[in-house]
């Protein structure tokens, strides 16, 4: 599977951007969604997660009540909402492709996407 994100850019504090994931590939359907973001000297984290199904969901603390992580499977394509943006939320945010253990946490990762720029200012 290949992976191109997109909708990134910069926004004022309390803005919103909707990132997009688009896949290639017939096995969209079987694989989680994550997405994940890099700081600026940081480690990368993990931001949210979709299981394949679309009925289960993981948030980071930091992205609770904010995003919104979704997937049309139909479109091969997932999203993650972001609203009420924060300058912390300042990162390169990628999407990647993994197995059943992705939303648990797991380094079950089958492929990732380049990253897209997110900028929050205050």
């Amino acid at each position: 599977v290949q992976l191109q994100a997109s909708g990134g850019g910069s926004v004022q504090a309390g803005g919103s951007l909707g990132l997009s994931c688009a896949a290639s590939g017939s096995t969209f359907n079987i694989n989680a969604i994550g997405w994940y973001r890099q700081r600026p000297l940081k480690m990368r984290d993990r931001i949210s997660c979709i299981s394949s199904s679309g009925d289960s969901t993981y948030y980071h603390d930091s992205a609770k009540g904010r995003f919104t992580v979704s997937r049309d499977n139909a479109e091969n394509t997932a999203y993650l909402q972001m609203n009420s943006l924060e300058p912390e939320d300042t990162a390169v945010y990628y999407c990647v492709v993994g197995g059943i253990g992705l939303c648990r946490g797991q380094a079950d990762f089958r492929s990732w996407g380049q990253g897209t720029q997110v900028t929050v200012s205050s």
